[in-house]
């Protein structure tokens, strides 16, 4: 069976990028998602059995001057769902070249690994992915990692890996260590609000929206008796501040656009001077407000971040799978806005 061009490194790869410039956004980008798609054609060459010389994986990373350091294996059905590599010497290198980048892929809709992965997708609509055994070995890889004392390491994903590397992201920051992380097409888990075309509409939504999630909140929490600071909520929001990610979305893409009114609906409450209602209510979900209100533990929602370099990507996309899909990333001929958010 031929295998696809999108696996094919000469075919669907950026060989535009024949030098790496590691101070250009674009050049960082584009490796940061080849990275993924080296995951994902390891796990196909997995499953189609393409050894030795018929492998398509090693082109992703061998053409960044990259080596296989280890790769990450899901203990409940043996699919390759991360790899770390490790940077080679070589002529290029300055000292923002990455020592090492970690990839997740997201989920493969063939092969044996699909339902695992819908499962874990499940796991994340239901706040509870960091529960998942995959995670747990995920997270133990970047402490191993960051623990060796090894410098300038990078956390990139796609979809569902783009959970998996925020939530890592999201965990060393409790540790005081901050890594650069490449996020492609991260999963919202929320009620479609920027599909909507009437502005107003929309505007109006977010901000009721806002001000019921945040009064249950604050109702719950008072009911609980727990403390102000808690009611306020300012330990996670203040801790994870300082970390900016880079937050790549699509608008065609329901399953990340969600993010571009999250961000810009938080400037604009600030500036109408409710800043403090937005804060609260990004910190907590209806479901999670319903777990607390009935007296089991709740997580902070998975989308809750602070601060965040966001790049949306406004060229046209023919349908979902193109403005879902990681080659957009690497592409030069793309219509990109970026622009950084700060809690």
């Amino acid at each position: 069976m031929m295998a696809p061009e999108r696996d094919n490194f000469e075919v669907s790869g950026p060989l535009h990028l024949t030098t790496i410039d590691w101070t250009d956004v674009d050049h960082r980008r584009s490796v940061a998602a080849s990275m993924v798609q080296g995951v994902y054609v390891m796990q196909r060459d997995l499953q189609e059995n393409r050894q030795g010389s018929e492998a398509l994986a090693p082109p992703w990373w061998n053409f960044f001057h990259f080596e296989l350091h280890s790769h990450l294996i899901d203990d409940a059905d043996s699919s390759i769902f991360g790899v770390i590599y490790k940077s080679k010497p070589n002529p290029s290198s300055t000292p923002s070249t990455p020592s090492h980048i970690i990839a997740f892929r997201g989920t493969v809709t063939k092969g044996d690994a699909f339902s695992r992965d819908l499962q874990l997708d499940l796991h994340f609509v239901q706040n509870v992915l960091h529960q998942s055994s995959r995670f747990q070995i995920a997270i133990q890889a970047v402490r191993n990692l960051v623990a060796s004392g090894n410098q300038n390491i990078w956390l990139t994903g796609h979809s569902l890996g783009s959970a998996m590397a925020m939530l890592a992201g999201k965990n060393m920051v409790k540790n005081g260590i901050f890594l650069e992380s490449h996020l492609f097409n991260p999963p919202f888990v929320s009620a479609p609000i920027e599909n909507i075309k009437n502005k107003k509409v929309k505007h109006g939504l977010r901000i009721a929206s806002s001000f019921v999630t945040a009064g249950l909140a604050v109702a719950v929490k008072i009911k609980n008796n727990n403390q102000q600071r808690n009611i306020l909520g300012k330990d996670s929001f203040a801790d994870l501040a300082a970390w900016v990610p880079c937050l790549y979305v699509n608008p065609g893409d329901h399953i990340c656009s969600e993010y571009i009114g999250y961000f810009r609906h938080r400037r604009k409450m600030e500036k109408m001077g409710v800043g403090v209602v937005e804060r609260l209510a990004s910190q907590h979900s209806i479901g999670g407000i319903f777990m607390d209100a009935i007296g089991k533990e709740s997580h902070d929602p998975l989308h809750l971040l602070p601060s965040a370099n966001l790049t949306v990507n406004l060229s046209h996309a023919r349908d979902l799978k193109e403005a879902h899909g990681v080659h957009q990333w690497w592409r030069h001929d793309q219509q990109l806005e970026s622009r950084t958010y700060r809690g």
